[in-house]
């Protein structure tokens, strides 16, 4: 028999919980949750998916692609316009590494305020 399992949560440590879910707001127009606060901010996304933000004293950013602090994690995001999209991304505090792994015609990576890498792929 094996075991079903649904994805249902994604938390992220970050030292600003409110601030990195606000990037993540502004980047994908997932609802905030109502219950939000200093210490963990939440989004609500698409088929129940939550995405959390939790507060971590003395964070460490990742360094992305150097393995001195690991990435921890790495979301992909699909997108209609690599430009356009890399251009808003970056306008709401977004990084770009020099590293870029990818054909940058399909894909990019980007980190977060506080350094979650994550990629751009168009969709």
């Amino acid at each position: 028999m094996s075991l079903q399992m649904k994805l249902v949560a994604i938390t992220l440590d970050c030292p600003d919980p409110p601030a990195l879910a606000a990037f993540y707001q502004q980047a994908t127009g997932l609802e905030p949750h109502p219950k939000s606060d200093a210490d963990f901010a939440g989004l609500n996304g698409e088929h129940g998916l939550f995405i959390g933000f939790q507060r971590v004293d003395d964070y460490r950013a990742p360094r992305w692609p150097e393995q001195t602090v690991p990435q921890q994690l790495h979301l992909c995001f699909d997108v209609v316009d690599l430009d356009e999209a890399e251009a808003r991304l970056l306008e709401l505090g977004a990084g770009k590494p020099e590293h870029q792994p990818h054909d940058a015609a399909r894909a990019r990576v980007l980190t977060d305020p506080v350094g979650h890498p994550f990629c751009i792929c168009l969709g």
